[in-house]
């Protein structure tokens, strides 16, 4: 993508110091809903001693480490370490940008939650953290954090990964 692109997303930002801390306030208000969420989750499964924790707790936790891993060995340059402008986002990380772990972490979150809530409760639950995923990856990427390449992946590899291991094997 263009920076030019970038520009656009970031440009109204950049120039109005209350919608920056209403991106930033709504950036961390997501990040620690799902941070929430997902305890509450695994809490819940071991409270009623649901045979699914143990699956709810290694497929999120090996996976959030296998991406962690992939990133540091490629290392991905920052929108904002490639051209020069400023984030959005108070943030001074050097590289580790592909892919993007909030991203990744919320739409995990969904598919755990889809998979260990009853059916009806699991499906809204998903679709409302799915919502958020979304725009959390707009918000990444209209920050200047992420390019839309890194949260498209951490999304994929969160779907896939809860897909398959939640609802295949």
């Amino acid at each position: 993508m263009q920076k030019t692109f970038y520009d656009r997303l970031s440009d109204p930002f950049r120039r109005d110091p209350e919608k920056a801390a209403r991106l930033n306030k709504i950036n961390t208000l997501i990040t620690r809903a799902c941070y929430v969420i997902y305890p509450a989750i695994l809490f819940w499964l071991a409270v009623t001693k649901d045979p699914r924790f143990f699956r709810a707790f290694l497929v999120p936790c090996i996976s959030f480490i296998a991406v962690s891993l992939f990133r540091k060995a490629c290392n991905a340059k920052r929108p904002y370490e490639i051209w020069d402008s400023p984030p959005v986002i108070p943030k001074e990380t050097r590289g580790n940008s592909f892919p993007s772990r909030h991203t990744f972490s919320v739409f995990m979150i969904a598919m755990t939650a889809g998979y260990a809530l009853a059916p009806e409760a699991g499906a809204a639950a998903a679709i409302i953290l799915l919502a958020a995923g979304v725009f959390l990856a707009w918000i990444r990427v209209a920050a200047g954090v992420h390019f839309v390449k890194d949260t498209v992946t951490g999304a994929a590899i969160a779907v896939g990964t809860g897909l398959l291991f939640f609802f295949c094997i």
